[in-house]
């Protein structure tokens, strides 16, 4: 029979838990331990409406379950709210729209600005939001940077961007666009350094994870810097604290982490699992089915 359960029923083990073969979830998952998902003897399938499923799905596939994780339907508005971002970001629009509030009439001038047509765009990571990016971006005409260690020479060829080094991409993107997993040799990883090599009237934008970032290295470049931009929809601590470098430069712009699935996109993901859960009962292959190995680079 269908119904919901908490962590507490796990632990107390009601036949209603016992009987269990396939559970869906969402943002809110607890991480339950090996001892805690052995209270499911029969499960045979996790269905994760949502996106990374790092907390919670090792013990689970160490002992066979198959994983499901909707971050491809999740990916899809993250990507579509960087693709505008960077389109804005050509415009130096967030910019120039603060200066006209700011100022008035004597701010209506022709903003410093790179434009959309040729710029080079530099995409970090090539997971699937990194890839679902680039393919929004190829009808505008820009030249696509990425910076992915694992991202093969006959992949960026399918892709059709060109693979660069992290110095590379901060160097020449006019955009540079993050959207790295978070761990452990990625936290940190872009610094104030790079930060400060990008080009004159250059964006940064962070829809990825916030701990990737250098944040005091960020706030020192864009102090040192204004004429940079950086467009944060995350960043670490979230929100930021009160008071901080993040509310006070003027080159900041922040969006409370709204880039994922919200409202009616959140039904994309339902509809995913859904899907995957059909498949499964019928014998079809699994198209969103994680790895134990998947884990070590996932967002």
């Amino acid at each position: 029979m269908p119904g919901t359960f908490a962590s507490a029923d796990l632990r107390e083990a009601g036949p209603q838990v016992l009987s269990v073969e396939y559970a869906f979830s969402t943002w809110g998952m607890p991480a339950l331990t090996a001892s805690e998902w052995a209270a499911l003897p029969k499960l045979k399938a996790v269905f994760y409406a949502a996106g990374s499923v790092k907390g919670f799905a090792e013990p689970l596939l160490a002992r066979g379950v198959h994983v499901i994780s909707a971050a491809a339907a999740n990916a899809e508005p993250v990507a579509e709210f960087t693709l505008a971002q960077i389109l804005l970001a050509g415009k130096n629009f967030l910019r120039a729209s603060a200066a006209l509030k700011a100022r008035g009439p004597e701010a209506w001038q022709e903003p410093d600005c790179p434009g959309n047509y040729g710029t080079q765009v530099a995409l970090l990571g090539a997971g699937q939001v990194g890839r679902r990016v680039a393919e929004l971006l190829k009808p505008f005409k820009l030249e696509i940077l990425v910076f992915d260690p694992f991202l093969s020479a006959e992949d960026a060829t399918r892709l059709g961007v060109d693979r660069v080094t992290l110095s590379e991409a901060f160097q020449r993107g006019h955009v540079v666009s993050n959207h790295l997993a978070d761990v452990p040799e990625t936290r940190g990883m872009l610094n104030e350094a790079l930060f400060r090599s990008m080009p004159r009237d250059a964006s940064f934008i962070n829809t990825g994870r916030g701990a990737t970032v250098d944040e005091a290295g960020l706030w020192r470049a864009l102090t040192a810097r204004p004429d940079l931009n950086a467009v944060l929809d995350v960043t670490d601590p979230e929100p930021p604290l009160p008071g901080g470098a993040a509310f006070s430069l003027p080159n900041v712009f922040l969006s409370p982490h709204l880039a994922g699935s919200l409202k009616s996109e959140v039904g994309r993901m339902a509809s995913l699992v859904v899907d995957e859960c059909e498949s499964l009962l019928q014998g079809r292959p699994l198209r969103h089915e994680v790895s134990l190995s998947m884990l070590k680079t996932m967002a």
